[in-house]
């Protein structure tokens, strides 16, 4: 990586543990103040991750979209940007403790365990030279950040039903976590958003696929992935709306479906074998 990409990625690494860092100490305030102070320091962060992926983009001559790494460190910029949009719709008390740690992983596995010949600016390979690669991916992105952050809601669903369920309401956490009807409305807001575009993930896909391999088809495992993916969610919405699952069975869905998210990048990315090992 280049001096300022790695100025700019050490930066938004830093401000994202000092905003979960004042989320931790938030919990044990009275005051909101550093709830929101924390939302100040993840977007000063989320501005750094925007000028590291510049820097890439500069220095790579292309859109930074073209392998595991750049898609990593964009993947965690689409988590914050709608964590972000979230607390300023939203004002979500305590959510950057479940969101915010999704985003801090995936930096640190970056920083710490991906191995640096991956993370050196390479030459396209002839399928990604097409304009359809900014469309496809950065679609993911979005889609997959709206998802993270439906994950986040949910985890704090299930967690303020169980405190409800053992009438621990007098726990700072509980206190401290919005309403369940909230929570899970919000979750079912962005389960919809990232659905949406995950759908567009899929299309895009499939028009480029056949443009570089000849088939719109092919059950690539990211393809096939994308698609199981793609219908857990699907059936999330359809029971909502046809069968009333809302809550608790909504929350578990949601999880699963963020589970099936990470193995679609990782699963297929490094344990499987197909036309997309390269992604």
């Amino acid at each position: 990586m280049g001096t300022y990409e790695d100025l700019a990625f050490g930066a938004a690494f830093a401000a994202y543990t000092a905003a979960i860092l004042l989320n931790v100490w938030d919990l044990a305030a009275k005051r909101q103040a550093l709830s929101r102070f924390a939302n100040y320091i993840t977007a000063i962060g989320w501005l750094f991750n925007t000028l590291a992926l510049i820097f890439r983009s500069v220095t790579a001559g292309r859109i930074p979209l073209a392998n595991g790494y750049e898609f990593l460190v964009a993947f965690v910029w689409g988590i914050v940007l709608f964590y972000l949009w979230m607390q300023y719709k939203y004002r979500l008390r305590a959510a950057g403790l479940f969101v915010l740690p999704v985003a801090w992983v995936l930096l640190a596995y970056v920083a710490v365990e991906m191995p640096a010949d991956q993370k050196l600016i390479t030459p396209l390979m002839p399928a990604l030279k097409s304009n359809w690669l900014s469309v496809h991916v950065a679609t993911a992105i979005l889609s997959y950040g709206a998802l993270a952050v439906s994950f986040a809601l949910a985890v704090m669903y299930l967690i303020k039903e169980r405190y409800t369920k053992n009438q621990a309401t007098t726990s700072v956490l509980f206190q401290k976590l919005p309403g369940m009807e909230v929570l899970d409305e919000s979750c079912y807001r962005f389960i919809t958003v990232g659905f949406f575009l995950l759908s567009m993930v899929i299309i895009s896909g499939a028009i480029w696929a056949e443009q570089a391999w000849g088939a719109y088809w092919s059950w690539d495992p990211k393809e096939t992935w994308s698609l199981i993916t793609w219908l857990i969610y699907g059936a999330c919405l359809h029971v909502r709306q046809t069968y009333g699952w809302r809550g608790r069975r909504s929350s578990v869905i949601a999880v699963i479906g963020f589970a099936a998210v990470l193995f679609t990048f990782f699963g297929v990315n490094y344990w499987l074998v197909g036309l997309h090992s390269y992604a």
